[in-house]
């Protein structure tokens, strides 16, 4: 069931991994994320910049109503129309950025949705974890369904696979 992957595009070169696992089955029992990466892309993160190219190693349908931007990030693109995300130099400076998935988080998360299993997924699955004080402040300051309480919050919470218009 194997099937090698060879990336190259701008940020990598004879990149090659293998997806080892079923399309977004088999995941960790500590990740469950709310959204696949078709939903997020549909829904509006990161601008439209994040996959802002139809790369041939995911599915093209993630790509047939995705909110993408042909020049630059554009926060209209975002479903709460904020912008919710540092730029990549920032997660770089900060060591958060493995050669792995030069793009993130995002990128690992496609990834391994589509059946790649790392020495990097227990780090980044912990990170995906440390977003839920997110979920904690919106109940504690939101009513519930009020999608205009904090949105960049909500942003942030879909770039990381929370659906946070169920908060």
């Amino acid at each position: 069931m194997e099937k090698k992957v060879i990336v190259n595009d701008k940020f990598q070169s004879n990149y090659i991994y293998y997806l080892t696992e079923l399309i977004g089955k088999n995941f960790d029992p500590d990740f469950k994320p709310e959204l696949s990466p078709r939903e997020m892309l549909e829904l509006g993160i990161f601008g439209g910049k994040y996959l802002d190219v139809k790369f041939s190693e995911f599915p093209s349908s993630w790509f047939r109503k995705a909110k993408l931007s042909d020049s630059e990030k554009n926060k209209d693109l975002n479903f709460f129309k904020i912008n919710a995300s540092k730029p990549l130099a920032y997660w770089q400076q900060k060591g958060w950025i493995n050669k792995q998935d030069p793009r993130g988080w995002f990128q690992w998360y496609c990834r391994y949705y589509m059946g790649r299993r790392s020495m990097d997924d227990e780090r980044q699955i912990k990170r995906w974890k440390a977003m839920k004080r997110h979920i904690s402040q919106l109940k504690k300051n939101c009513a519930s369904g009020d999608l205009s309480c904090r949105p960049r919050q909500r942003q942030a919470l879909l770039h990381w696979a929370y659906d946070s218009r169920k908060i």
